[in-house]
């Protein structure tokens, strides 16, 4: 009878053991398969679709629950929603959600294929989440993956080739502000044979390189670091990176005189009272720089700034030529080029009313046509452009 209960016990034991433990599902369909689901979940994470691609990491963890390239996904898929996170506290817990899943792939990763996988993700995680020393685990992840030497490009279903490694340390020296070694990186990806990571590589590089040339020789504020990595800048950035690298204030002090107000206080559009850059905006206003003048709301009946509106290429080529004229005197420049008949910008014609801004900009160098000679004057500027055209005025002005 003793030998009866205690094998009883054991199967009881065995039986709650298995019922904890993680099932694996049966597919229900070839494509439902953990490669396919992971795949599909990069791609959706490449879409900002972070939740169904969370979905997609699960379900391939379903069907097989150690499958390391889908903890890893579903770690960065954390890590995404901890930048997006505004709470401190649920910052982090996602934080921590993101390390722990990307210890249990990197622990489960079979093969060097799929530690490739992690260890490229890994950089990609520590990259969007930016945990303490972040830049220093980043660059472990990318040594651990240039260190396996067997794995098989044809077993990568999202990176397919061994140049994600670069190009996303490259992205991560870029979010770090350490465009030099940003530069380096993206250049052994450009320098390999033509693949999946060659098109972005070459367009971050081509950015990376305008900081780096623009910067040489120049020490860039913490501001101006911040500003020059942005895909689009605001109008809020433009009067901070002209007051923080050319001392706008100073500079056009000590050249002309003040606009006069009729109202002798200080006019504060009221939607920078709040803003982090008020006092460059107030310096801006001050000076009535053309491309920057407030804009009156007919809602609220007031003239605002609106700080967080992205500027054009043609409104920087306003601001870049209205600073020229008040700095050299020449007024001569407000129409030197109007009156010509042929553009040589193809989206440019010489009758639009910022024809002459965008050639005294291209002229003096401050601003340039892409490789077609097309301006793109309604195109959104980058942070790396403003930065180069603020550094170059600032070599025009011969600014100390």
């Amino acid at each position: 009878m003793r030998r009866y209960f205690l094998f009883v016990f054991f199967l009881s034991l065995v039986w709650l053991v298995s019922g904890c433990a993680t099932k694996k599902l049966a597919p229900v369909s070839d494509e439902d398969n953990p490669a396919h689901h992971y795949l599909m979940g990069m791609e959706l994470v490449d879409k900002g679709d972070i939740d169904e691609a969370d979905a997609r990491f699960q379900r391939a963890l379903q069907l097989e629950p150690d499958y390391a390239p889908a903890l890893a996904g579903r770690a960065l898929a954390a890590a995404c929603r901890t930048k997006a996170e505004s709470d401190a506290e649920h910052k982090s817990v996602e934080l921590k959600r993101a390390l722990d899943l990307l210890d249990d792939a990197e622990d489960e990763a079979k093969g060097d294929s799929q530690k490739f996988m992690v260890e490229v993700t890994g950089i990609r995680v520590y990259t969007r989440a930016k945990p303490k020393d972040w830049i220093d685990d980043a660059e472990d992840c990318y040594e651990d993956s240039m260190d396996l030497d067997k794995g098989n490009e044809a077993e990568l279903p999202y990176y397919r080739s061994k140049t994600a490694a670069p190009y996303f340390m490259g992205r991560a020296y870029f979010a770090n502000y350490q465009f030099r070694k940003s530069e380096d990186m993206l250049s052994k990806v450009m320098s390999a044979s033509p693949g999946r990571w060659h098109e972005p590589a070459e367009k971050l590089f081509r950015k990376v390189h305008k900081i780096v040339r623009a910067s040489a020789g120049y020490t860039l504020t913490d501001v101006a670091k911040r500003i020059a990595v942005k895909d689009r800048v605001s109008r809020a950035d433009v009067a901070a990176l002209l007051v923080d690298e050319i001392h706008l204030d100073r500079l056009m002090a000590g050249r002309i005189a003040a606009p006069q107000k009729k109202n002798p206080e200080a006019f504060i559009p009221a939607d920078v009272r709040e803003n982090l850059f008020k006092p460059e905006i107030l310096v801006v206003v001050k000076w009535d720089l053309r491309g920057l003048e407030p804009i009156y709301d007919s809602t609220s009946r007031a003239y605002l700034f609106y700080p967080n509106k992205p500027i054009s290429r043609k409104e920087l080529a306003f601001v870049l030529e209205d600073i020229l004229i008040k700095i050299t005197g020449d007024e001569s420049l407000a129409s030197k080029y109007y009156g010509q008949s042929n553009s040589p910008y193809p989206d440019v014609p010489p009758t639009s009313a910022y024809y002459n801004a965008v050639t005294n900009s291209v002229t003096r160098g401050l601003m340039a046509p892409d490789l077609s000679g097309a301006f793109r004057p309604d195109e959104n500027t980058d942070g790396a452009e403003l930065l180069q055209s603020v550094l170059r005025l600032r070599n025009v002005m011969n600014v100390q």
